[in-house]
Formats: C-alpha cells, sequence, structure tokens
C-alpha cells in the first residue's frame, strides 16, 4: 500500500467532499482559533496546521489577508534585473510554462523573500488569480499572506502542495498550487521559488515531481553558467568569501575541483559589483591521493592533525605523516596553478577557502527530503577506487544514507529509478520495498516481481 506523503495532497474518489470538510476545517480556524492546536484533527494535514498557526501567530486574519502588490515598476525590474534566474528564464518557459497553458495552469516565479518576480501560462486562470492579487510585485511570504505553495515552500524550504481551503486566506480557496524552493548550486542560497497554480491540476500527484525534475534542471543550468561567467551575489561585510569551489567525488575515480567562488561584494548606486577570484570558472582534475586529501579536508571542515589526516589515508603505513607532508606541498603546488584562491592551513591542516563537495550537497538534498533531485545527482559511490579508511567512511555513510532515506520515505516512483541503478540492482530489499508500495494493478509490479526472482536464482537466497 503506497504511502501518502506530507508534503503532497492525497488524492480523493470524493473531491467536493473533501473540498467541503477543508472549508469547514478552515472555519474552524476562524471561529475557534484554539482548535487548530488539537495533534491530528481530521481533515487537515500536520504542515497546513502547523502554517496556520504561524499565520495566526502573525496576526494574519484569514478574511482580510492579501498579497497587495508592494513593488514599483522601477523596483521590479531592479529585482528582475538582479535575479539570477533571470537567465534561466527560457528552460522554465521550455520546460514548464508551454505544458502549463495547456492543461489551464500559470507558472511564477518568485524571489527568495516571496515576491513574485515573473508569472506566465494560461490568460484566462492568470486573470481570475488576480482577483487574490496573484501578480507580478505582489509578496506571496507566508508572512504576508500566511499558507500558500510558494509562501511556505520557502518557509520549509522545501517542495509542497496547498489545495483550496488549505490556504490561510478564504481569498484563494478557489485555487490550488504547487511550488519548490531553487537553490544556488554553489552557494546553496535560496534563490527563490517556481509555483504552478489553477485548478486541480495544479496539485495532482504527477505535478510535485515535475516540477522538482524542472528545478533539478534550472540548478544545473545555474552551475554551467556559474562556471562560465562571474554572477552577482548579495553583498557581504568585507573579507567575506563565498564557498564557491565545488569538488566533485562522486562516481569518478579523480576527484574534479570546479572554481567559481565571488568575493569583495558591494551594493553600488543600485547595482550589485562583484570581484572574481583567480582560477573563476576552472575546472581541473585531481590525482586519486589529491582528491582523498581534498575530500576528508572538506568533509572535517574544522581540521585535522597530521597523525589523524594520515590515518585516514592509510592503514598504519610506514612514514605515513611524511608521506602525507610531501604530499601536501605537491598539492599546493597544483593549486596554485589551478585554483590559486583554495588555501590549506597547518597545525591543524584545514580548507582556508569555502569548498563544497557534490557527495555534500547530496546528503543536504536528502535532509531536505528532495528524493529525486538527490537521486538524479547521484552518479555512483564516494571516489569508487579509493582504499583510504577515511574516503571509505565517507563512502559508506552517502551510500547507506541515500538507500535508508529512500526506503524509508521516498515516493515509489523515486525508489524504482533507485532500484535500476547499479546499486541496488541487487538489493532485495529495495525491490521487495517496490512491490509493497506499488498499486495492486500497476503494470510496473511485473518487472518488479522478475527483478525479484531473478535475484533470489542467482544469490541463491
Amino acid at each position: 500500500m503506497a504511502r501518502d506523503s506530507p508534503w503532497t495532497v492525497t488524492p480523493t474518489d470524493s473531491p467536493f467532499g473533501a473540498f467541503a470538510r477543508q472549508e469547514r476545517q478552515h472555519e474552524a480556524v476562524v471561529g475557534d482559533r484554539t482548535d487548530l492546536l488539537v495533534t491530528g484533527r481530521a481533515g487537515v494535514r500536520r504542515l497546513v496546521r502547523e502554517s496556520w498557526q504561524r499565520s495566526i501567530s502573525l496576526r494574519l486574519d484569514p478574511l482580510t489577508a492579501q498579497a497587495a502588490p508592494t513593488l514599483s515598476a522601477d523596483e521590479l525590474s531592479g529585482l528582475r534585473a538582479r535575479n539570477p534566474l533571470a537567465g534561466v528564464l527560457p528552460v522554465i518557459n521550455t520546460l514548464l510554462v508551454r505544458h502549463a497553458a495547456e492543461f489551464g495552469l500559470i507558472v511564477a516565479v518568485a524571489d527568495e523573500s516571496g515576491r513574485l518576480l515573473w508569472i506566465d501560462g494560461d490568460s484566462a486562470v492568470r486573470t481570475r488569480a488576480e482577483d487574490m492579487h496573484f501578480v507580478v510585485g505582489a509578496d506571496w511570504s507566508e508572512a504576508r499572506v500566511g499558507t500558500s505553495a510558494p509562501g511556505t515552500a520557502l518557509a520549509l524550504d522545501h517542495g509542497i502542495q496547498i489545495q483550496r481551503a488549505e490556504h490561510f486566506s478564504q481569498l484563494a480557496h478557489p485555487f490550488s498550487c504547487t511550488a519548490v524552493p531553487i537553490h544556488d548550486p554553489v552557494t546553496g542560497a535560496v534563490l527563490g521559488v517556481i509555483d504552478i497554480t489553477g485548478g486541480d491540476a495544479a496539485v495532482a500527484p504527477q505535478t510535485l515531481p515535475l516540477v522538482e525534475a524542472a528545478v533539478a534542471a534550472l540548478e544545473a543550468e545555474l552551475r554551467i553558467q556559474s562556471l562560465s561567467a562571474p554572477r552577482p551575489v548579495p553583498a557581504r561585510p568585507s573579507g567575506f568569501t563565498a564557498p564557491g569551489v565545488l569538488l566533485s567525488v562522486l562516481g569518478t575515480e579523480h576527484g574534479t575541483l570546479h572554481g567559481g567562488s565571488l568575493h569583495g561584494g558591494s551594493l553600488h548606486s543600485g547595482s550589485l559589483h562583484s570581484t572574481v577570484l583567480p582560477g573563476q570558472g576552472q575546472s581541473a582534475e585531481l590525482s586519486p591521493r589529491h582528491a582523498e586529501i581534498l575530500l576528508l579536508l572538506a568533509w572535517h571542515r574544522q581540521g585535522l592533525s597530521a597523525d589523524r589526516l594520515a590515518g585516514l589515508l592509510s592503514d598504519d603505513q610506514p612514514h605515513a605523516v611524511e608521506n602525507l607532508r610531501a604530499e601536501m606541498v605537491r598539492l599546493r603546488r597544483v593549486l596554485m596553478v589551478s585554483h590559486p584562491q583554495l588555501r590549506i592551513g597547518s597545525r591543524p591542516y584545514r580548507l582556508e577557502t569555502g569548498v563544497d563537495t557534490d557527495a555534500g550537497r547530496l546528503l543536504g538534498l536528502l535532509a531536505r527530503g528532495a528524493h529525486r533531485m538527490a537521486l538524479g545527482a547521484y552518479r555512483g559511490p564516494v571516489l569508487p577506487g579509493s582504499a583510504a579508511p577515511g574516503v571509505a567512511e565517507i563512502r559508506t555513510e552517502v551510500s547507506a544514507r541515500l538507500r535508508q532515506t529512500l526506503l524509508s520515505d521516498a515516493a515509489v516512483e523515486v525508489l524504482l529509478d533507485y532500484a535500476r541503478t547499479d546499486e541496488a540492482a541487487w538489493d532485495s530489499e529495495v525491490w521487495r520495498a517496490c512491490l509493497e508500495l506499488l498499486p495492486a494493478r500497476s503494470p510496473q509490479r511485473a518487472a518488479v516481481v522478475a527483478a525479484l526472482m531473478r535475484i533470489d536464482i542467482e544469490l541463491g537466497s
């Protein structure tokens, strides 16, 4: 039996009855707000209850909360020009807008504060949405209008669906919506949110996976852009260096460093200027040993003593510390050529410049519940050819976290995609979990049963 996700709307055979129940629950919030605190209140998802409670704590009134436009034309133009998502609007149009219009939906792009910067899609729905002030320049943060897909997705940093009367504002009750935050692939900061709004099709079971896949494509495009040209970043205190170096270690024998840091950001006359560090946009393939060292230092951000780092690199080999010191000299020479902004301190050995890893970002996606995006980012075990004990520990942790999280929480389609990877192809527990989650009449059950039979025969279990 398939499990319901707390982030999605559960399909029902009696939608009108469900909508009526939602309205009654919403009336309870308006008329008797203490009732909201009853745990497990029938018909109201916990995510929605908690968002309603936050909305009430902000002294919002469900009868009057609305997102009146707050930006002038010049302010809107300036925000659009500075927002990195402006550079991927053609991708949004290709992946979402064209299809949304066919199904009577609209697509909105908001910044990290919930301000709507762009809206496109079905013209009739756009016109109707104006009645609830769902227009460019309006603030749709949770602090302004209460529970909504774009505002609550930003508040929780997670993709969600909100259906009709689950909205805190009664003005939004004729609509349903799905929204997914989008992150800067270099810094991990939230850049904004992509929202699909309209009728019931906006919260169909396939809508959230569709938007998540689109967001993954957008973040990939932003990463490509960050490696080819400098992008504006928010102003930071003097001396701040954004972590903009990515170390790729998933599924590769040789780690690869991708440059992309900016520093010295300052705001002047309405325009953001930044200084590009040397090595901007460069990539460099590392030797296996150098990849191991950088991975361990990026993983242990507090630093490692020479003895500890040597032990993580080799099992009690003679002269391990002396060999490590010689290797560190060679690694620093390599970095001076390819990424001079990346510095390694001593006593203990530590990274003095921000370095992220694709393995670490994968774990971040899992922690946010972005299972489909995490699986899409997983290109294989961490440095699979490495025999270093410390690398083996990281490899085991990443693989185990991915497997356990998907087994525990992922939708069946994501779990099926994982089962088809080389890593899980012979994992009978994963295939059996897929079988349990698939509906009784699913045409995919036959393939899952065949896979289980193959495993039983080959492994003799």
